[in-house]
């Protein structure tokens, strides 16, 4: 076989990949204005949600007050974070109920941080150097996400502009850091979202490697998979069930798949369904899917929108 049609064979197994995973069905349906916001308050561009252990989620957007927690109807129940973000970014509930999320940019010495809450908004440690943009143990560059493991040690994505995993120990010592540019393993191109399954493996959203890659938790590679296309955003609900939002696939982009909310399982990497976003301007416009994805206990679905500012519901039916 000579080199030119070895790669349009590796090429077509590829695409047929693809095809297969497009195929998985949809057995979800929208809720329209499942959030409801008070008068005089209007949705920023919604980039990170996730729910707590009491049944209620939290939203992530780019509007003041920027944290927002919602009961299972719909309803505000509590903001945060005023006047404390410049870009907000990742979101993270802990086992504990606690509240982190990251600042991706940097302006007027803030940002460049991660922040860790208690549920009433009470500052209880940052990670980084307010407004100091760098890759040392003590400073990000675009810091997009943070996961907590059992035993309480940070893992932070550094990845707007650094592409690296940050280790950092349960009291905020910098432990270590693994990761450069690049599309060998190990290597990233983009880190944006991070999430640990129940085996305590970190899986992150390597975006414009299209890929997710799965380490240990000292570094160690273990796998990568391209089935849940261009991930934006990563949850794993307790059971292993595994949400990607893929907000960037389209034929230049990420041959062969599209855009929209997988499901699948982190123990075996198969996709059981999926989400399609009809967005008219898929092959233009770079980020028009949801880029941040969770689940409730329940199984219903949640993706946040960036560019359209909202946050969609969909129920399992």
């Amino acid at each position: 076989m000579t080199h030119a049609n070895r790669v349009k064979f590796m090429l077509a197994v590829a695409f047929a990949a693809a095809t297969v995973v497009q195929a998985q069905p949809n057995p979800y349906q929208p809720v329209e204005n499942w959030a409801q916001l008070p008068a005089g308050m209007e949705w920023g561009s919604v980039i990170s949600v996730d729910p707590d252990g009491a049944g209620n989620l939290w939203v992530f957007h780019r509007a003041e007050p920027p944290l927002l927690k919602f009961d299972s109807s719909g309803k505000l129940l509590k903001s945060l974070g005023a006047g404390m973000f410049v870009q907000p970014h990742g979101l993270h509930i802990d086992r504990e109920g606690f509240i982190w999320a990251t600042d991706a940019q940097a302006k007027d010495g803030k940002g460049m941080q991660v922040f860790k809450f208690n549920p009433e908004g009470k500052v209880l440690m940052t990670l980084g150097t307010a407004g100091v943009a760098g890759e040392g143990p003590n400073t990000f560059n675009g810091p997009t996400d943070v996961a907590v493991a059992a035993n309480g040690d940070i893992f932070v994505t550094d990845g707007h502009v650094n592409c690296r995993v940050v280790k950092f120990s349960k009291d905020g010592k910098f432990l270590k850091a693994w990761g450069k540019k690049g599309s060998g393993p190990g290597e990233f191109n983009l880190p944006h979202s991070i999430a640990i399954d129940s085996r305590g493996r970190l899986l992150v959203a390597d975006r414009e490697n299209s890929r997710i890659q799965i380490f240990d938790q000292e570094g160690k590679f273990l796998d990568e998979w391209k089935q849940f296309g261009r991930p934006s955003g990563i949850f794993i609900a307790k059971d292993d069930t595994m949400y990607v939002a893929d907000s960037e696939s389209n034929s230049t982009r990420n041959p062969g798949f599209k855009r929209g909310l997988r499901i699948g399982s982190a123990k075996d990497g198969k996709v059981t369904a999926f989400i399609e976003d009809k967005d008219p301007d898929a092959e233009t416009s770079t980020s028009g899917a949801a880029e941040g994805v969770a689940a409730d206990a329940k199984g219903n679905v949640y993706g946040a929108r960036v560019r359209q500012k909202m946050l969609i519901k969909y129920a399992k039916q």
